[in-house]
């Protein structure tokens, strides 16, 4: 094998025309579980079969670029489960709106499936620009999805209808971010908050979407009481609740540990904390979910990536504001392995477990029959290359596909 240079792959081989198939060989595999070391065929976007390096025999097939790996760790593609893809913020005025978050920001922390929405500002921003957008990724190549609506009620959708949306746009999934306890929010009812779910949950029903409803969490001291009440007050199922942001206060992430015994799934947000902040960082909120007892495939981990992290005064005027990081992703994942966790028991929160709330059957997983959305890691933990759908989109920790106006003058 020729000289590497910074990663896995021979010098020159990011110049060599792609083939209908890839065989990624001697992979060690986490599918999350830990599979060891597998020789991965993949074609059409899927991984069409796999099997023990030691098993593997005679030549591959014809037209095939064969690829060692030599023991590097191959995992499922992130999945960013909220990330304002169009931009957030707002709070303080036109000018502190966020501008749109390019495909490479995503792609270069590892993320192959990212699922936007609106916050603060469904007003000067829509739906139907966030479904425009999402279908702007899909073109360059990355899988996005959306929820219809945003912060406040009535609902903001495209048809008139959460219902309508669900059933005939493609890309949308569920309702959100609804926000509940919070001086931005539309303060709505229990009554009002069961209507949005059950248009959710039924919008879900008639599609084979995930049909959730994804509860923006403010820092108010209600905390989640409506969602324990429209949950003691209904019929509908407990994980069609989603609440994020439940990590912000650490009183807030005991209230959320009751509601996932429930059957709700919890979001931890992966923003920066303090030390002397009340609240959790996303690694130690994982650690003391999977800790508590409550179910280990009920808790995601997501980045709110381009989105307005502000800090308000008592009279909501915004004081200051930062930016959420789509590799914040990353950086929590590979503070855990510091920490010393193993992959099989923290990957599902980034992997898996979001697949599974999403209904993205064939995501999250590395798998015969999955799609060949693919993270491989480098010795040091750090994202060395990304595969979407079979095609690279990161090697060697550089981007080799960009978003069509990146680095546009």
């Amino acid at each position: 094998m020729t000289a590497t240079v910074g990663g896995i792959f021979p010098e020159g081989l990011s110049n060599v025309p792609e083939s209908p198939l890839l065989l990624l060989r001697n992979a060690d595999v986490h599918a999350p579980a830990h599979l060891g070391w597998q020789d991965l065929l993949i074609g059409g976007g899927r991984i069409l079969a796999m099997q023990p390096s030691q098993d593997a025999a005679g030549s591959p097939p014809t037209h095939t670029t064969s690829i060692d790996l030599h023991g590097r760790r191959v995992l499922p593609g992130l999945i960013d489960g909220h990330t304002h893809i169009t931009g957030g913020g707002g709070e303080a005025g036109a000018h502190t709106r966020v501008p749109p978050v390019p495909l490479s920001r995503f792609t270069l922390a590892g993320i192959t499936t990212v699922v936007g929405l609106l916050g603060t500002d469904d007003t000067t921003r829509s739906t139907r620009e966030l479904v425009a957008t999402v279908n702007g990724l899909r073109n360059e190549g990355m899988n996005a999805y959306a929820y219809t609506g945003g912060y406040h009620l009535p609902v903001a959708t495209v048809t008139g209808s959460v219902r309508d949306d669900l059933a005939f746009i493609d890309c949308l999934i569920g309702v959100g971010e609804l926000a509940i306890c919070d001086h931005r929010s539309s303060q709505p009812t229990r009554d009002e908050l069961l209507r949005v779910a059950a248009d959710a949950h039924v919008g879900g029903l008639l599609t084979g979407k995930a049909g959730i409803l994804h509860l923006h969490l403010g820092d108010g001291p209600r905390g989640l009481a409506q969602v324990r009440e429209a949950l003691d007050a209904s019929e509908i199922p407990a994980r069609v609740f989603n609440p994020t942001h439940v990590n912000r206060r650490r009183a807030l992430f005991e209230e959320a540990l009751e509601l996932a015994r429930r059957g709700c799934t919890i979001d931890i947000t992966a923003f920066p904390v303090a030390a002397d902040e009340d609240a959790w960082a996303a690694d130690e909120a994982l650690l003391r979910y999977l800790a508590s007892g409550a179910p280990a495939e009920q808790v995601t981990i997501s980045s709110d990536g381009g989105g307005c992290l502000p800090v308000f005064d008592d009279q909501g005027r915004m004081l200051s504001m930062d930016i959420g990081a789509p590799d914040s992703l990353h950086r929590t994942l590979k503070t855990l392995l510091a920490r010393g966790e193993e992959l099989a028991r923290v990957l599902p929160a980034f992997t898996s477990n979001p697949a599974r709330l999403l209904r993205l059957e064939s995501k999250g997983r590395v798998a015969q029959g999955a799609d060949a959305d693919l993270l491989i890691l480098d010795e040091d933990d750090n994202v060395s290359d990304v595969l979407i759908s079979g095609r690279w989109f990161v090697r060697d920790g550089q981007a080799v596909i960009r978003g069509t106006f990146e680095g546009a003058r």
